[in-house]
């Protein structure tokens, strides 16, 4: 058995007292104690299931009722815990030192997973991060033709450094009045296909209301949210194509910004792929500043000419970082315009 593997074993069998716990976690065959129900059992339960892991590659089978992403998902959390675990000196010995590294560990992740794996073991969700309010400006800036706040975004959603696919709930105002009669009752029908277990038929369901520009996502407590999709292309600037140099650096940094959060949107116009084009805040940051200062985009000027986004892409280039490590790094309009005509 590997040093970590040990590590966390013997936390196990250190914690062993733990009031909650009915039998010892030390042995890897030993039935998950909280594998069907809602567990209360704190940090050894925790370190049971991350040295668990380690041997099985298996997360606990009851997770999947408590957070909102897969199987997949989970396991990355783990192996990043695990990890993280092995590494805190001292390690954690009580639920608030436990919280504490979960949420440093999972920062990036969804909320309302994070809420739900502090949730699964019992750990105190006021340890839970508190997003800030997303500054945006006081006033609805001129040319702005509506506004929304979105789901949190899923990471498979951003297709590259300045294009997002989001989700609104139907439930806001703005939303709510213009949902099509026939996807109210697709919606309808779904749940009552899953509810007897009939996929397939919920799987049909569930094309015809995508196909209809919605979607119906399950949220942190398993209930069902109709949600209006909307692709969003970030206004003023042109981040490089996915294949292009700096092209998935850009998508990295825009999926690390926006992934598992609530953003606010203020639309201006649609392009000619019926994206909406707008201005994208998240967490205090207004995204396009953050893209161009990390050299990652170029201000885009022939749809935009914002004296700020000249300055901070000038700032970028002067430094020298991100695409701006290269004398001449290629612009990604003049990229599509040579390939749309071959050359």
């Amino acid at each position: 058995m590997g040093n970590a593997l040990r590590f966390l074993c013997g936390l196990c069998r250190d914690q062993i007292t733990d009031q909650h716990h009915g039998s010892s976690p030390s042995s890897s065959s030993a039935p998950h104690a909280h594998a069907t129900s809602a567990p209360t059992l704190g940090v050894s339960a925790l370190a049971h299931d991350l040295f668990n892991f380690e041997i099985t590659s298996q997360v606990p089978e009851g997770l999947g009722q408590h957070v909102v992403s897969s199987k997949k998902a989970q396991a990355n959390w783990y192996r990043k815990l695990a990890e993280a675990w092995r590494g805190a000196k001292p390690p954690p010995r009580t639920p608030e030192e436990a919280a504490r590294l979960v949420i440093q560990t999972l920062k990036r992740h969804q909320r309302a997973d994070v809420e739900g794996l502090l949730a699964y073991y019992g750990l105190p969700l006021d340890h839970a991060p508190v997003e800030a309010p997303v500054v945006v400006p006081h006033t609805r800036p001129q040319g702005v033709k509506f506004e929304f706040q979105t789901l949190p975004v899923d990471a498979k959603a951003v297709a590259d450094g300045d294009t997002i696919t989001v989700y609104v709930n139907t439930t806001d105002p703005r939303e709510a009045s213009g949902v099509p009669r026939e996807v109210k009752i697709a919606a309808a029908e779904r749940s009552k296909a899953r509810a007897v277990r009939d996929f397939t038929k919920a799987d049909h369901l569930q094309k015809n209301i995508v196909d209809a520009g919605y979607r119906v996502l399950t949220g942190s407590n398993n209930d069902d949210i109709l949600a209006r999709k909307y692709r969003i292309r970030l206004r003023g600037i042109d981040a490089p194509e996915s294949s292009m140099p700096f092209g998935k650096e850009a998508k990295n940094e825009l999926t690390k910004i926006v992934q598992g959060k609530c953003l606010h949107i203020l639309v201006y116009n649609e392009d000619r792929y019926g994206r909406s084009v707008g201005d994208v805040y998240c967490n205090n940051k207004f995204v396009q500043e953050s893209m161009l200062k990390k050299g990652l985009a170029w201000h885009y000027t022939a749809y935009d000419k914002r004296p700020e986004f000249a300055s901070w892409e000038k700032g970028a280039r002067a430094a020298r970082v991100g695409l701006w490590a290269a004398s001449n790094p290629e612009k990604p309009w003049e990229w599509r315009k040579n390939r749309r005509e071959g050359r």
